[in-house]
């Protein structure tokens, strides 16, 4: 079977209703992978105002994934530390050129971001581990609104 890149990653947890520990473990690769995201992503901007808005983000999923680590170790009632693949960032690709079609699905994929995140802490018995669940998916639309100052920056506005 061939390794999931970021999209597949992606995809595969939207359509989870709960999380167990494995598909925790899937989401704070995913985090990890989303600040690669936004890294590339800022890469191929020729406005670093723009930029910096994407970077940001970038360093808040990285954040997220340390979230994502501790409502583990709480889900698991022990210090949890990723080793070996879970160090392993998702493949990311994207072309070489960022279109603004793509910036507006990018914002489209953060605010589903946020409901997924809304999602799994309904669903979630453990308060703590729903908390930390529903501070990530808040910090999904902050993403979306950055992304969304950003196409307003490269557009000139």
């Amino acid at each position: 079977m061939a390794e999931k890149d970021f999209g597949t990653a992606s995809m595969e947890l939207a359509g989870i209703e709960l999380l167990d520990v494995e598909a925790m473990e899937t989401l704070y690769r995913l985090e990890n992978s989303g600040e690669v995201f936004y890294n590339l992503l800022a890469d191929r901007m020729d406005n670093d105002e723009a930029a910096a808005l994407l970077r940001k983000n970038g360093r808040e999923e990285a954040g997220h994934a340390r979230r994502i680590q501790r409502a583990i170790a709480h889900k698991l009632g022990r210090d949890y530390e990723p080793a070996g693949e879970m160090l392993e960032c998702f493949a990311v690709s994207l072309p070489a050129t960022i279109s603004p079609e793509m910036l507006s699905a990018i914002v489209q994929g953060e605010i589903a971001g946020d409901a997924g995140y809304q999602k799994w802490a309904d669903n979630e018995p453990d308060p703590e581990v729903a908390r930390l669940l529903r501070l990530n998916g808040r910090e999904e639309t902050l993403h979306g609104e950055r992304v969304t100052q950003a196409i307003a920056i490269l557009q000139g506005s």
